[in-house]
C-alpha cells in the first residue's frame, strides 16, 4: 500500500509550521445594513501579511499571530441616485442662499488602503484554518462620500473624499495544497471621515463578502 505524503495529507500544519509570508489577491462585494441611502460596494485588491508567531493558546483557540495589509486599486461603491439642494452660506443679499436642486448619487470610485491588519489564524484542521480578523484603513474618492440627504444644513456642500475604514471579520483558508489555499471572509466594515469633512452622516455598518487566493512563502 502506497502512503500519502504528510505534507499532502496535512497542507496546513506544512504550510503554517515554518511561520509563512501570505501573498494574495481578492474580489469583495457588499451592500450596507439598515442605512439611508442604501449603497453597495465592489473592489479589486491585493493582500500581504507575515505569520509573526509559532502556535499558542489552548484547545480549540489554539492558533497563531499573523499582521498583514490591503491594496485595494479599485474600490467601488455606489448608491441611488436623488436631488439634492445646494444650500450655500452668504451674507450677500444679491446672491441667491440656493442654487436649487441637483442629482447626487451613483458611483463612486476610489483607491483603499487598509495598513493594519491583524489575523488571528487558528489551527483548524488539516485542509481548512478558521481566522478571525480586525484593523482599520483609509479609502479616497472621486467624489465626496457617502452622500448627504436631499435636505443638508447651511453650508455643508458635502461629505469628504476621504475616509475611514475601521472593520472586523471571520473567515477561513481552504488548502488546495501546501502554500496554496482559497480564501473566504465576511467583514464588518464601518465608513466615516471622523468629522474632517464637511458634514459625517457616515455608512455605519456595511457587509463585506471576499473571496481570494493566496501563495504562502
Amino acid at each position: 500500500m502506497t502512503s500519502t505524503p504528510a505534507n499532502t495529507a496535512a497542507p496546513v500544519a506544512e504550510t503554517m509550521g515554518h511561520n509563512p509570508w501570505n501573498w494574495g489577491a481578492f474580489f469583495t462585494g457588499g451592500f450596507s445594513a439598515d442605512v439611508t441611502p442604501s449603497s453597495s460596494y465592489l473592489n479589486l485588491g491585493a493582500r500581504a501579511g507575515k505569520v509573526m508567531t509559532g502556535p499558542i493558546g489552548p484547545g480549540f483557540l489554539r492558533g497563531q499571530f499573523e499582521y498583514s495589509a490591503e491594496l485595494m486599486p479599485w474600490w467601488q461603491a455606489r448608491t441611488d441616485t436623488f436631488e439634492r439642494v445646494n444650500l450655500t452660506a452668504t451674507s450677500n443679499p444679491n446672491v441667491a442662499a440656493s442654487s436649487g436642486p441637483y442629482k447626487t448619487g451613483g458611483a463612486y470610485n476610489g483607491i483603499s488602503v487598509t495598513p493594519i491588519l491583524l489575523r488571528w489564524d487558528v489551527s483548524g484542521s488539516r485542509r481548512i484554518m478558521p481566522f478571525v480578523q480586525g484593523g482599520g484603513g483609509v479609502v479616497w474618492t472621486n467624489h465626496k462620500f457617502p452622500p448627504v440627504g436631499p435636505l443638508p444644513a447651511p453650508g455643508h456642500q458635502g461629505t469628504g473624499v476621504w475616509n475611514f475604514t475601521p472593520q472586523f471579520g471571520v473567515g477561513f483558508q481552504y488548502f488546495l495544497k501546501p502554500r496554496r489555499s482559497i480564501t473566504f471572509n465576511a467583514n464588518a466594515v464601518h465608513i466615516s471621515n471622523a468629522s474632517l469633512g464637511d458634514a459625517n452622516p457616515g455608512v455605519n455598518a456595511t457587509v463585506q463578502f471576499q473571496i481570494g487566493y493566496s501563495w504562502w512563502k
